[in-house]
């Protein structure tokens, strides 16, 4: 069994204290957690998740009691907000609850996978081994997801480069040269009057009002459209299928789901209730409805191989190694491994695509560049041609 232990440990040192005064957002003076109250809709990054996982799975192996774990955690940890719903924890601990239910009490910060892992440590008397793979199941994820992250920013930029080189030739530099054309009277080419035109559109008041107004409602319209079960399954799907990106974005949840898996079945956790903490841990819609008719047929007697095998989004591969470690009775193992396999393959997507990017981004920028200078100097030359005859 876990020992909880109590918390007067440190109950001398547990005096609420006047907060530090706060000017333009910039506290004066020390912080501490007990500075504030505890709140159950606060939201904490990732990088303070795992620092509170892997130090409370240490202690933990060291026989300090779970309760005055808390407490030292709280009053060491860097986000005081946080150290304030951690000492909250410590004390309703103390009163006799056990973890997962105190972690209950902030959905926010505590995901339903996460819980429903401490309840099982908690029943199998593994809570240390539990929380130390929660740890490492954290970690894996912010690393798809940085990754996964830096490979869209980086077309981001690229796209928000060359409007912006664009705009910038078309509004600054284009109109000179059409005062200049109109002086000479010089007949222009097709591609120079497309560019002049354009250059007067970006230039004029309309332009400054439409565009911006123009994006609002693009977003606001997705906004709504990607809250709705069809909406979000139809942006899902597009994902999944856009050059490049869908099969890296595809590997990054499959990685993700693999590695959600074997943790839980590792755990002692049904298969069933397995694949439901998997659909909540998902972030593509596609998935999830794979992963819900895979539940249906599960319960109907079907193996989730073949379950699986009913959904178009699912690679062979992660099926084939599916059906083996079933027919083997090795299945945590075997899904692991796929987890294993799919991180690497995000690596290696990630890699290749952020140097395949490297020359699109001179290509680009030096075809909307050239472009526009060829356009504008083409009248040029035919002047002078016209000059020496």
């Amino acid at each position: 069994m876990v020992e909880y232990g109590s918390t007067t440990t440190f109950a001398g040192k547990k005096e609420k204290r006047n907060p530090p005064t706060v000017i333009f957002g910039i506290p004066l003076g020390e912080i501490s957690y007990l500075d504030y109250q505890p709140n159950s809709k606060l939201k904490v990054p990732q990088s303070d998740l795992l620092v509170f996982f892997r130090q409370m799975a240490v202690m933990m192996k060291s026989g300090v009691p779970l309760a005055q774990a808390l407490e030292l955690l709280a009053e060491n940890m860097t986000n005081k907000q946080f150290g304030s719903n951690i000492y909250d924890i410590s004390k309703k601990l103390g009163g006799g609850e056990e973890l997962s239910s105190c972690l209950g009490y902030y959905p926010r910060i505590f995901t339903p996978i996460m819980i429903g892992l401490i309840e099982a440590g908690e029943a199998g008397g593994i809570l240390s081994q539990v929380l130390e793979r929660l740890a490492s199941l954290i970690e894996a994820k912010s690393k798809i997801k940085g990754q996964i992250t830096g490979a869209l920013i980086y077309p981001v930029l690229i796209l928000v480069l060359a409007i912006s080189v664009s705009l910038g030739l078309l509004i600054f530099i284009v109109p000179k040269f059409e005062t200049m054309f109109s002086d000479m009277g010089a007949d222009l080419p097709a591609i120079t009057s497309f560019m002049l035109a354009l250059s007067r559109i970006v230039t004029s008041w309309a332009f400054a009002l439409i565009a911006p107004l123009s994006l609002f409602i693009g977003f606001y319209l997705f906004k709504i459209s990607y809250a709705t079960p069809t909406g979000r399954r139809f942006f899902d799907n597009l994902t999944l299928k856009t050059p490049l990106f869908g099969d890296l974005i595809l590997k990054s949840e499959l990685a993700s789901m693999s590695d959600t898996l074997s943790t839980l079945i590792n755990s002692g956790i049904s298969i069933v209730e397995a694949i439901e903490r998997c659909i909540n841990a998902s972030s593509n819609e596609i998935i999830r409805i794979a992963l819900r008719r895979s539940i249906s047929l599960i319960t109907q007697g079907q193996e989730l191989s073949k379950s699986l095998e009913t959904s178009k989004v699912m690679p062979r591969l992660l099926i084939s190694m599916i059906r083996i470690g079933e027919e083997t009775g090795a299945l945590s193992f075997m899904v692991e491994n796929l987890a294993n396999f799919y991180k690497r393959e995000v690596d290696e997507s990630v890699s290749v695509l952020t140097k395949a990017m490297e020359p699109a981004v001179i290509f680009v920028i030096a075809a909307i560049v050239g472009t526009i200078v060829v356009s504008l100097y083409l009248p040029m030359f035919s002047l002078i041609q016209n000059m020496g005859t």
